[in-house]
């Protein structure tokens, strides 16, 4: 698997946010950049998209400052940075593990993206550390879903990262995961089975994420690309009184939502999930129910230095079992 290179940007990430990158058409009925970019961005104050032409804001992919009239076509991609919303801030802090010169590893609260998305820019993982560290080339390695919590990797600067990159993509990264559901109807604590399936047990399908949508689409008929490794760590009631299965999860893919669906699919939905095994109406997040689902551990073969390598979260489910019935 080749790895994709990133264009390099002209501007520096300010407060820790990288600039935005804009393709500009190379023909069309706008006779300039501006009159494209004004055109495209219609809601906003037209006298103040010129106003940053004028002040040499908006930039080519050299880094030289695009004026208003500049034609269309000079410049096939455009850089600049946005007016930042103002955030509400996710109250849990992320806990740094790990640094050295090619390598950060954190432990990531839930409710905290890995990296800036939809309402969450200077609020994610990424740019808390790049201010934290004072390092704008830290980039992520992998991702953790917003609502999952655990171990997430950075790489710290540009010259090693295809290295640790590459480790995900030829699989050679133990991953271990926890997750706390609902105790399925009739668990026989005796003979453990989920939808009729004794664990520990392997479950396989076929995953595909499409751009714009909530969920994961699984087609029952295609040759399966997802599969996880299932086992159970415990049955009991949590401190909240919930009646409770706790499991470990060994994906041995890295599907979009994997661990969701698998687990959904088995009828032991996660606790607090409200994407599977049902779509459920977007609402404020739930402090109190955390999605139930952990990155707990990490362990490989360092790339530069051929030394084995193991990271363990300091994290626990809120609705781990804390006594067997």
């Amino acid at each position: 698997m080749m790895t994709r290179v990133p264009m390099p940007s002209p501007l520096p990430a300010k407060d820790g946010v990288g600039p935005t990158r804009l393709r500009v058409p190379t023909s069309g009925p706008w006779p300039t950049i501006a009159e494209y970019i004004v055109t495209r961005f219609d809601h906003l104050d037209s006298g103040d998209l010129y106003r940053r032409f004028d002040a040499g804001e908006i930039v080519g992919t050299d880094g030289s400052p695009i004026s208003r009239g500049t034609t269309l076509g000079a410049h096939p991609f455009v850089w600049y940075y946005r007016d930042l919303p103002v955030e509400d801030p996710v109250p849990f802090h992320e806990e740094i593990l790990h640094v050295d010169d090619d390598l950060v590893v954190i432990d990531k609260p839930h409710f905290l993206p890995t990296t800036p998305s939809g309402r969450y820019l200077r609020e994610s993982a990424l740019v808390r550390l790049r201010v934290r560290l004072d390092n704008p080339d830290l980039a992520p390695i992998h991702r953790l879903d917003r609502g999952t919590a655990g171990l997430v990797m950075f790489s710290a600067r540009p010259a090693t990262r295809g290295a640790y990159q590459s480790l995900f993509e030829k699989r050679r990264v133990v991953k271990v995961y926890e997750a706390v559901s609902a105790r399925p109807p009739g668990w026989d604590q005796n003979s453990p089975a989920l939808a009729g399936r004794a664990v520990p047990l392997v479950y396989r399908n076929h995953i595909e994420s499409r751009r714009g949508e909530l969920r994961v689409v699984v087609d029952d008929v295609r040759e399966p690309n997802a599969e996880t490794a299932v086992e159970v760590r415990g049955t009991g009631v949590s401190a909240s009184g919930r009646a409770v299965l706790h499991t470990v999860l060994r994906p041995h893919t890295g599907r979009m939502h994997q661990l969701r669906v698998h687990l959904a699919a088995l009828g032991a939905g996660i606790l607090g999930d409200r994407r599977y095994p049902d779509l459920l109406p977007e609402a404020p997040d739930d402090h109190s129910l955390p999605l139930q689902l952990l990155a707990r551990e990490l362990e490989f073969t360092d790339p530069l230095s051929g030394m084995p390598r193991r990271f363990v979260t300091r994290r626990t489910l809120s609705e781990a079992p804390m006594s067997g019935r």
